[in-house]
């Protein structure tokens, strides 16, 4: 099982980036894939979330509106479309799954049990 994640970069404030977080070693199914933010000196929060068990998605208030989670089935990946980027959305993005058959979103970050090694947004003014 592993999970790469792609697409970070450095982007002025108001700007868009698309991550991408290749699977390989098992297919969506019913699980549930995340995408998580770690801010320099701050605790891994969540961003956003699908569950291919039941179709739902979701997102941190601080990113509603601006940000899209979707997939792409026959590519094994599922995108993060950040647009009007903040300074405040720095920080390394992670993917990560829970590889249980049936999950949801409704999980903390210790439900998620792959993770890839991250990618690098930096939002500048």
């Amino acid at each position: 099982v592993q999970l790469v994640e792609s697409g970070g970069g450095l982007v002025q404030a108001g700007g868009s980036l698309r991550l991408s977080c290749a699977a390989s070693g098992f297919t969506f199914d019913d699980y549930a894939i995340g995408w998580f933010r770690q801010a320099p000196g701050k605790e891994i929060d969540k961003v956003s979330c699908v569950s291919f068990s039941d179709g739902s998605t979701a997102y941190a208030d601080s990113v509603k509106g601006r940000f899209t989670i979707s997939s792409d089935n026959a590519k094994n990946t599922v995108y993060l479309q950040m647009n009007n980027l903040k300074p405040e959305d720095t920080g390394i993005y992670f993917c990560a799954a829970v590889l249980v058959h049936g999950s949801s979103c409704h999980g903390n970050l210790h439900s998620f049990n792959s993770w890839g090694q991250g990618t690098e947004v930096t939002v500048s003014l």
